[in-house]
This record gives structure tokens, sequence and C-alpha cells, in this order.
């Protein structure tokens, strides 16, 4: 009984490879070039996504539903990072007005 559903033979594999792979190179380059903290952090949860979804299609295109028992852990560990990053970037703009995180070498003592 393992039968691939009709979307996924549909669209080739190849496609889902480029698409995560695009998404997960815009994540990585936002990473490297931005300088406010909610955009890094933005970045960062769209190359989670980027994993999400190649995790996905890898399991649709294999009739294995193991992969997306990842992707249910990797969506809980995103939503706890949400709650611990975005109360950071809270504090920190409390204290310095900013969230560029160029300016967080002031918290230093």
């Amino acid at each position: 009984m393992n039968q691939i559903p009709e979307v996924i033979r549909t669209i080739p594999l190849e496609y889902y490879l480029f698409f995560s792979t695009a998404l997960f190179a815009i994540g990585v380059i936002g990473v490297l070039t931005r300088r406010n903290a909610i955009v890094i952090f933005m970045c960062v949860e769209l190359m989670l996504n980027a994993v999400n979804v190649l995790l996905t299609s890898l399991s649709a295109y294999r009739a294995d539903a193991s992969a997306q028992a990842f992707v249910f852990f990797i969506m809980a560990v995103a939503a706890a990072e949400v709650c611990v990053g975005l109360a950071i970037i809270v504090m920190t703009y409390r204290n310095i007005r900013s969230t560029d995180v160029q300016l967080l070498n002031y918290l230093k003592w």
C-alpha cells in the first residue's frame, strides 16, 4: 500500500529540492548580511522551514512517515526558540533601544 500521492507524482522531486535549497540559501544570506536581530531571527526560521519542506517532500516521495516525525520535532524546537529569542530581543531593546546586533558589544562588562 506504499503509493505515492498524486500531487507528489505530478511535481518532480527535484523541484522540491531546488525550492528548499533556494529557501535555505536566502536564509543563510540573510543571517550573514543583516544586522537587525529580528531579521536574523526570521532568516533562521526560514532555514528551519526549508529543512521542513525538504523532509516533508522526501517523506511523501518515499511514502514513509518517519521524516514527518522529525518535522514535528523541528517545529517544536522552533517554537521554543521563538519564545526565548524574542524575549532576548525585547530585553536588549529595552537596554540599548536598538535591535542592531553590532551594538550588543555595549552590554559587555
